[in-house]
């Protein structure tokens, strides 16, 4: 079974987490996958529905105890559990020990005390709990967070860490040790994911480059791209890092169980640790978020697969259609639109909207800005669900 990249183990858990979740089209992931043989690929999915991860090896694993254990046993495991964990609290360590079969469990703030008993909390504020308002898009795909975490030193070179997560299941899609954060190297890793995970609805990404561009519209080639794939952008307001919190607190996450205290030769040794981390983040590591399941529960693979090849986009005969010059602006009714380089020869379109004189400017599906041909052209108008935003004539 031709399994890449991450250990053997890994790969074929996640295939079979993915080809297990509802509606999940299995020749498609074996595809995706670079799996030759679907009965082979069959044959893994009916091992892991019957006996989970454990018979995915290529040897059979000891079975979990089952006996009792006294309370200072339990508390060992805690102990145990703890060091492997460092970052992990109360209520994590308590949920491991639920899946373990630890019975009776002791409840999270008793895990706590226990820990605070062996030294083991960082910080007088450790355990204490925290308010938080979450917002959480209702299906997995449905966005996407994107955003490179600071680079830091290797050996040799430096480490730019690009990572994507779920917005709504919180699965770690990557965590890239990248070279450098340009729009070629951020592009080819897009492309492996999209074609082991399918395409998500939309990404979010803040303002900064290879994804961001400035006013009046921040689209660069990547961006474009995106949206010949018919995948959305998104950028989070200004300096408001609040918009991508989810990234903001996975990038917080990676530094305390990854980097903190440790360096790396090269990206090599980088990449390695975060596969490593990655499937603990995503099978392992209850998230509170989600009732202190794992990200795995919640995710499946997208249904839009990647395409073999980007069609020019297609507007409907009546459209009033333009071609966007090597400035990147357009020409309407005699006057000239600052748009945005990254279109520079592409056709978009101006369809009218609800209000004379004012068309909303198009590229394939999405709607990108206004023209507002009306006299007062500064004007505001409504919200441009996208972009939100209102040329005006150079």
């Amino acid at each position: 079974m031709p399994f890449r990249d991450c250990s053997i183990m890994s790969e074929r858990a996640e295939f079979c987490r993915l080809a297990v979740a509802p509606g999940a089209n299995v020749r498609g992931l074996c595809r995706r996958f670079g799996l030759g043989s679907p009965r082979t690929a069959y044959k893994w999915i009916e091992r892991y529905r019957a006996g989970g991860l454990a018979a995915l090896a290529d040897r059979s694993r000891r079975p979990h105890a089952g006996a009792n254990r006294s309370s200072a046993e339990v508390e060992a495991r805690i102990v145990a559990l703890r060091g492997e964990h460092p970052c992990w609290g109360g209520r994590k360590l308590r949920r491991l020990l639920e899946w373990e079969g630890v019975a009776p469990v002791p409840a999270a703030s008793t895990i706590t005390a226990i820990l605070r008993r062996h030294g083991l909390l960082d910080g007088p504020g450790a355990g204490v709990s925290r308010d938080w308002v979450r917002f959480e898009h209702p299906a997995p795909n449905d966005l996407w967070q994107m955003d490179f975490k600071g680079h830091f030193p290797l050996a040799s070179g430096r480490c730019h860490p690009l990572t994507l997560i779920d917005d709504h299941s919180r699965y770690a899609l990557m965590i890239g040790a990248c070279a450098d954060e340009r729009e070629a190297t951020v592009r080819s890793r897009l492309e492996r994911l999209f074609r082991r995970y399918g395409l998500p609805r939309r990404i979010l990404a803040d303002n900064g480059p290879p994804w961001g561009a400035g006013e009046p519209l921040r689209f660069t080639r990547l961006g474009v791209w995106l949206l010949d794939l018919d995948i959305a952008i998104s950028h989070g307001k200004p300096r408001h890092p609040q918009t991508q919190g989810k990234e903001e607190r996975f990038h917080r996450t990676l530094k305390a169980e990854v980097l903190a205290g440790r360096s790396f030769a090269d990206l090599v040794e980088a990449q390695a640790a975060f596969d490593v981390w990655r499937e603990v983040y995503n099978t392992r590591r209850p998230h509170e978020a989600i009732g202190l399941e794992v990200p795995a529960s919640r995710y499946r693979a997208s249904a839009r697969d990647m395409p073999h090849a980007i069609e020019p986009p297609d507007y409907e005969p009546q459209t009033l259609v333009r071609v966007v010059c090597a400035k990147g602006r357009i020409t309407l009714k005699g006057r000239q639109y600052r748009f945005s380089k990254a279109f520079a020869g592409r056709r978009i379109a101006l369809r009218a909207t609800s209000t004379d004189g004012v068309f909303d400017l198009c590229y394939r599906r999405h709607i990108l800005a206004q023209v507002d041909l009306r006299q007062d052209v500064t004007k505001s108008v409504h919200h441009v669900p996208e972009q939100g935003v209102t040329l005006s004539p150079v």
